[in-house]
């Protein structure tokens, strides 16, 4: 998860890019200035503007050439002119927007107000960078202000103005791991042809799948297997599904390295029905996203601490009390109560804490 609330927007500058296939053109602004006394104010607000929506963002990207040469990607090479000191936000910025005008070469794609901006102490990952944030914005909207004093009110509408409300696309670039094409992400308004240009085209991304990612990827695949998809075949109790996430948070807990034979002893254990079908179900998580999880890779230790907490080990019972279990299996038991007709779990201790 991202958090922006401690961040800084150091510089940004905005210009307007058209359709070349319309013979529209692009407009060059001057860099952005804001008077001494409006700093703050704009700061907070332009904040939340820009960076509200990847407060929610998991997948993480990289930038990429198809030959394999990161210099061939425009905005990669410029971005890290910019990082290196080799040019100023503005004049990254102008380039950038030549190279958005030679993209946007498809019939739906509209005029749009086009910034970059440079942030400080951006929390991601539970780690600080400095970014560059590349955003388009094309809704406008209508507002009605409305001002009053000792003669009456007076109303004055602000036609075709920005919505604040959310970006239509946008695009951080983190200044982390440039030799693997930095760390990426991505927030649109819609899934459209102009978010896909502006994806495929103009950033140009492949998926990361590092260690951090393939950590993640193979703990959410155990819990999803595990919480919605072994009662189609198995019948579980409860408790058997907690197990079964204990031993997975367990093991990544315990370990340095993954080892998916190993892994799925420790899951499953002689259940060779349930290896296969999670063995399936990987696959084709990896076949659909187009991310391959490897047999052993080094476990990420901040992935594991970002998603252990999704391991839920809790029954709740009706409203009356809640257990929680993070030990063996065989502690506990289920039942079944004749005379007062009720379930119930007797559960075995040698100390009261």
């Amino acid at each position: 998860m991202l958090f922006f609330q401690d961040s800084k927007i150091k510089n940004l500058s905005v210009h307007q890019v058209g359709n070349k296939l319309r013979d529209e053109f692009y407009v060059l602004g001057e860099p952005f200035l804001p008077a001494k006394d409006q700093v703050d104010e704009l700061n907070n607000i332009l904040l939340k503007f820009f960076c509200q929506g990847f407060m929610q963002v998991n997948d993480v990207y990289r930038l990429f050439h198809p030959n394999g040469d990161l210099k061939c990607n425009e905005v990669c090479y410029y971005v890290s002119k910019f990082f290196d000191s080799m040019i100023d936000l503005h004049e990254l910025s102008v380039e950038l927007t030549k190279y958005l005008y030679e993209t946007s070469c498809h019939l739906k794609i509209r005029s749009s107000d086009f910034y970059v901006v440079h942030f400080t102490d951006i929390q991601f990952e539970g780690e600080l960078f400095e970014a560059v944030g590349l955003f388009k914005s094309y809704s406008k909207t209508n507002f009605l202000q409305v001002n009053s004093d000792s003669i009456g009110v007076e109303f004055k509408i602000t036609r075709d103005a920005i919505n604040m409300d959310s970006i239509d696309e946008g695009t951080l670039i983190l200044k982390s791991e440039k030799d693997l094409g930095y760390k990426v992400l991505f927030v649109n308004s819609k899934n459209t042809v102009e978010s896909q240009i502006w994806k495929d085209e103009f950033i140009r991304v492949s998926v990361r799948n590092d260690d951090y990612q393939q950590t993640s990827n193979i703990i959410k695949l155990a819990k999803n297997f595990i919480i919605d998809k072994m009662d189609d075949m198995f019948e579980l109790e409860k408790v058997d599904k907690i197990d079964m996430l204990n031993k997975t948070g367990q093991y990544f807990k315990e370990h340095e390295t993954y080892d998916q034979e190993e892994f799925l002893d420790v899951v499953f254990g002689s259940n060779e029905k349930a290896v296969e079908l999670f063995t399936d179900y990987k696959d084709a998580f990896t076949e659909e996203f187009d991310m391959p999880i490897k047999s052993s890779f080094d476990i990420s230790n901040k992935a594991v601490k970002k998603v252990q907490t999704s391991l839920k080990s809790v029954i709740k019972l009706d409203k009356n009390a809640h257990i929680y279990l993070h030990g063996k299996r065989d502690m506990i038991e289920k039942g079944f109560d004749e005379q007062k007709g009720m379930n119930f779990y007797k559960v075995y201790f040698q100390n009261e804490g």
